[in-house]
């Protein structure tokens, strides 16, 4: 990177409604012990019926923002990524400009699925690499509780509604990015899949009455592709920066599901790193995650000036997202 760009703030917004297992539990058809034992998660929360994708994401963003000091009409660029926009067209970020008042700024949506807002974070350093002294939001933003299909146990029990939000721009060296490392594998796309209200099957009461417009994926196959491709992806970051992993500081990684997550620790090789964790109070916020624990993990003041933090995501595409930062925030 050709200037120093990094993490300027960071911000988040959980919906009110607390869901815990036994609530859950009812609606699926199971038990909240095996939720917990299954999963490690114990809460999630839902969004209220008023609240969509790009009302959360502008609570985080306005977060974000007011933690920096800086007000939206200074922003550049809005990111959003999200899988459950409020709409297919117009994009939900330009939603958010219009509810922050970020009015000067470009705005766009990104669909990577879970590992969306690393990508954004990669797209927000190379805008600011073309035009120096620029601030972008990148926000995640997901509403899952809207797809989800309760007769599925092993999906309804994970997925939950939240935002998270990065503020990024020029940083003072050393500080910032030191690296990225963005994989997509197109041949593993039905693993994890919403299949109607696309172009190929546009909503219709066939596609509503067969279930095609909830979410859905192949739990066992997605875990052994974590297993099986993320430590590799944080061995590309590791050589391609020079920085060994277990040089590494913090781990802030995708909360999918907290046995999986201890799974992944196991074959990481991030002997020293101390891994933050929020899916057991917000369960899986696909994109959402990772930002909405880096804010956990910062306005807790578990990050010091200068500590290395490898953030990565991994979900649906297939894509994997590792980003690896110089703490400057």
């Amino acid at each position: 990177m050709t200037n120093a760009v990094g993490i300027l703030s960071t911000g988040s917004y959980l919906p009110k409604d607390e869901i815990g297992n036994e609530e859950v539990a009812q609606r699926v058809g199971t038990t909240a012990e095996w939720i917990e034992r299954k999963t490690k998660i114990r809460t999630r929360r839902y969004a209220a019926p008023h609240e969509a994708a790009s009302d959360l994401a502008a609570r985080a963003a306005q977060n974000a923002l007011e933690q920096a000091g800086v007000g939206a009409e200074s922003i550049d660029y809005i990111i959003v990524s999200t899988s459950t926009g409020d709409s297919p067209s117009p994009p939900t970020a330009t939603l958010v400009q219009h509810l922050i008042g970020a009015h000067k700024a470009a705005c766009l949506d990104l669909n990577v699925v879970c590992s969306g807002f690393v990508y954004g974070l990669a797209l927000a350093a190379d805008l600011i690499n073309l035009h120096p002294g620029s601030q972008v939001l990148v926000l995640a933003a997901e509403v899952y509780s809207r797809i989800l299909d309760f007769d599925d146990h092993r999906t309804a029990v994970l997925f939950a509604d939240g935002a998270g939000a990065a503020l990024v721009g020029p940083v003072e060296e050393p500080y910032g990015f030191v690296g990225v490392d963005l994989r997509s594998q197109g041949e593993d796309h039905k693993m994890i899949r919403v299949e109607a209200g696309g172009s190929r099957l546009p909503a219709s009461h066939q596609t509503v009455d067969a279930g095609e417009h909830y979410f859905r994926m192949d739990g066992r196959s997605v875990r052994d592709f974590v297993m099986r491709d993320v430590p590799p992806s944080l061995e590309r970051l590791a050589d391609r920066t020079g920085v060994p992993l277990e040089a590494i500081d913090h781990f802030v990684p995708h909360q999918g599901n907290g046995v999986l997550l201890e799974g992944l620790l196991s074959v990481s090789g991030l002997t020293n790193a101390r891994t933050h964790r929020t899916v057991e109070k917000y369960g899986n916020v696909g994109s959402a995650s990772v930002p909405i624990t880096l804010d956990d993990a910062h306005r807790a003041g578990r990050f010091k000036p200068g500590e290395l933090v490898l953030i990565s995501a991994f979900g649906g595409g297939l894509s994997l997202g590792s980003c690896l930062v110089r703490w400057a925030a």
